[in-house]
């Protein structure tokens, strides 16, 4: 759905990205982390076709950012971290606005607003003044504005800045429900915690580049562990390594009371490993996937070495500006 091809940008006095390439598939939800700074902002801006790259490529649904920013436009949504709304005009009159103003027809407009409120369920507030709205309903009514054009791809810069536990709440299952309805996502922050619920990729931005292995899963089980299960025991036998191993189970890892074991692809091959454990008198507490936490994702691509080909865009990019230093 997106395509990121050796993009470098430069500001006047810094270069805040170097040679960055990767490719977001259609219908996930894509984590960009990286501390401040690291130039994910200006990355998200260039995706959104507002900024011209220095050098390099993007294209939204095969359409090139650069070649036809227009109609790039229509089949987004941006939201930037600081957004701006009408304070005196209503819900309504706002997403009204935002749909004429994004291309949507007149005989068409009425309806896109009814979705796009609906959306994000603020149906039963359309009557009221933006003005009005707590912090966490103003983030509705603007990601609102961004999707009332019906976009493919959806862009959010630091949606979660501001929010209190509850309004973070909210987001995140607004962002999974309209991940569901087949929107592909972009969410940026430097904050995991807030990604962890709704993210199925992740990649990592520092310096300007693209850290560890470009586009990798997370938030879901990972490549690695897909097929394993943690096993919780109640009363554990002290031999509950030998115990598990003696069913003919391949036992990954042992802590207590607690084991990861590794199962065959499917439903029916974890009920069978489950099926061992009560049979051989096991009290078995909780059998869960094994997952691995946004964190922990991040941590283990943060270790990993740059591939040849970032390093090589990297060394291409330094040549022709040795200024160092991002802008986010």
């Amino acid at each position: 759905m997106i395509t990121v091809q050796d993009v470098v940008f430069d500001y006047p006095s810094s270069r805040a990205l170097h040679g960055v390439g990767f490719e977001v598939p259609s219908g996930v939800v894509l984590a960009l982390v990286g501390p401040n700074g690291a130039g994910k902002s200006t990355l998200m801006r260039c995706m959104a076709a507002l900024e011209t790259p220095t050098e390099g490529r993007i294209a939204v649904a095969g359409l090139d950012t650069q070649e036809d920013p227009r109609g790039v436009h229509a089949l987004l949504g941006y939201l930037p971290d600081f957004f701006g709304l009408y304070d005196e005009l209503t819900v309504r009159q706002s997403l009204t606005y935002a749909a004429r103003s994004r291309g949507v027809e007149a005989a068409r407009t009425a309806q896109a607003v009814e979705t796009a409120a609906a959306r994000v369920q603020l149906h039963d507030r359309l009557g009221a003044r933006a003005g009005e709205l707590s912090r966490g309903l103003r983030q509705r009514l603007a990601i609102a504005q961004t999707i009332v054009h019906a976009p493919r791809v959806l862009l959010l810069d630091e949606p979660a800045a501001g929010l209190d536990p509850e309004a973070r709440r909210s987001l995140s299952e607004l962002i999974t429900r309209l991940a569901r309805e087949g929107m592909t996502i972009v969410v940026s922050s430097h904050i995991l915690a807030e990604l962890e619920d709704y993210s199925t990729r992740m990649l990592m931005i520092r310096d300007g580049r693209v850290a560890g292995g470009g586009v990798v899963e997370a938030g879901a089980a990972t490549q690695a562990e897909t097929a394993a299960v943690a096993a919780i025991f109640a009363d554990p036998p002290a031999d509950l390594a030998a115990r598990l191993a003696g069913l003919g189970l391949d036992v990954r890892h042992v802590d207590g009371g607690e084991a990861h074991i590794a199962v065959g692809d499917g439903d029916k091959a974890e009920t069978e490993v489950l099926a061992k454990l009560v049979a051989a008198g096991l009290a078995v507490r909780s059998f869960t996937p094994v997952r691995r936490t946004l964190e922990q994702a991040y941590l283990e691509e943060a270790g990993r070495p740059k591939a040849s080909g970032e390093a090589s865009a990297a060394k291409k990019a330094a040549a022709k500006n040795p200024v160092e230093g991002g802008v986010a």
